[in-house]
């Protein structure tokens, strides 16, 4: 039970963390209000708190392999926690961008942390799913982003809305304190100093492994769709380019984690017993985000209801399919440089989502504003990435097998050639 409860606890820094990232996609307009801020502006407000969170991944694995989860989950969430708290009292364009790059810097150490006690905490064979269910059940901090923030943010203004947020995180706070534990023994051991120059040996290292880059690529092919989705341009696009109301909107965004999270337990339970077909199940999922979109983006008018329901449907399996990129990176690298494989493979999606979020507010503002036209246009920039990533992960697939049987091959040999022992020679 014990295990459970250590990831439950750092499970609830991590939703906390997801609604600190989802809270501006859901007051976009009301901080385009309040800012005096173009859409491109817009765009860019968030773009710099991806900016720090994909920067900030390689240091931030790194510092998880040296200090351990339970440091930098803490640390994560007071840094969120202040830059939620600036969010709410000013209304500076300046500071309120500073104040969302703090929050991506905090946003950035949790997710991987709390990865990383899943294969400390639980046996081999329950790690790919547990570390399905870390992802999807995080994503219902969006959920909090859609209904009661989004609730608050209507009825009791944004200050109000954004300092609930700043309380959630220092809750998490004192739980992960009084809790969570880096393993069972408590801690992980220190790795040995090392000069900057090893660092960058190690981290090149890390890189080089085919294994590390499938993972970098299935993560940017299959979750920047639903990220930008929900981070940015999800309930504007619904809104102003469908015509929805910002009650089916929010609804359709809640739908989107409840599809995530039936989508995640299918997957975790699919990469367990077939983890030979995960690359497959990854072209799938960047090919059935490709189809839906263009389905919907080739109507002239807006889509029935029933068609963004598919679309929000297929785009949020891309979250739990990018998941399956840190389980590459599990099976490629030993345990000692874990989170910095995992802090690369994380780049991979936000990068990819960083570049289209900021792409689609350039191209709206381009075309003019808020129009059905305008989303319309800007929304095919995500085939692009698509393109690169499919590219990358047939490449490194290849790659990865090889090295897996030439692996295989060496220890074949080894066993069938022992060495002699010493007193024969």
């Amino acid at each position: 039970m014990r295990p459970w409860i250590v990831w439950a606890t750092g499970l609830l820094a991590y939703i906390v963390a997801v609604l600190d990232r989802t809270t501006l996609g859901v007051s976009g307009l009301e901080a385009g209000d309040r800012f005096t801020a173009s859409p491109g502006v817009l765009s860019s407000f968030v773009v710099l708190q991806i900016v720090v969170y994909a920067g900030a991944q390689v240091p931030a694995g790194l510092l998880l392999d040296r200090f351990g989860s339970k440091a930098l989950i803490v640390s994560g969430a007071a840094v969120m926690a202040a830059g939620q708290l600036t969010l709410a009292f000013t209304e500076s364009l300046p500071t309120a961008i500073a104040a969302r790059a703090v929050v991506g810097l905090g946003d950035a150490v949790t997710f991987i942390s709390v990865l990383r006690l899943v294969p400390h905490w639980f046996r081999p064979n329950q790690v790919p799913l547990v570390t399905q269910l870390t992802g999807i059940c995080g994503q219902l901090g969006q959920v909090l982003s859609a209904v009661p923030f989004l609730a608050l943010l209507a009825g009791e203004g944004w200050t109000t809305a954004y300092l609930s947020v700043v309380a959630l995180g220092v809750v998490s706070i004192a739980l992960t304190l009084a809790v969570v534990r880096n393993t069972p023994n408590g801690h992980v051991a220190d790795p040995p100093s090392t000069s900057i120059s090893e660092v960058w040996t190690g981290v090149k290292t890390v890189w080089l492994r085919p294994g590390t880059r499938l993972g970098f690529f299935t993560h940017m092919g299959t979750q920047f769709s639903v990220t930008v989705f929900a981070l940015m341009w999800g309930l504007p696009y619904l809104t102003v380019a469908q015509g929805l109301s910002v009650h089916v909107a929010g609804s359709l965004l809640t739908l989107s984690v409840v599809a995530a999270i039936v989508a995640g337990i299918v997957i975790g339970i699919f990469t367990g017993r077939r983890p030979h077909r995960r690359s497959r199940l990854v072209l799938a999922i960047i090919a059935s985000n490709a189809a839906v979109w263009t389905v919907v983006l080739a109507l002239p008018t807006a889509a029935p209801l029933w068609l963004l329901i598919v679309l929000v449907v297929v785009i949020s399996v891309g979250g739990p399919g990018s998941m399956v990129g840190f389980d590459f990176a599990r099976t490629f690298n030993p345990s000692a440089t874990l989170g910095t494989a995992q802090g690369m493979v994380n780049m991979g999606g936000f990068l990819a989502s960083l570049l289209v979020m900021q792409a689609m507010g350039l191209v709206i503002g381009a075309v003019g504003g808020y129009s059905f036209e305008s989303f319309r246009l800007a929304w095919t920039v995500q085939y692009a990435i698509w393109t690169l990533a499919t590219i990358g992960i047939l490449i490194t697939r290849r790659k990865a097998r090889r090295q897996l049987q030439e692996e295989r091959n060496l220890l074949e040999g080894f066993d069938a050639h022992p060495p002699e022992p010493a007193a024969a020679r």
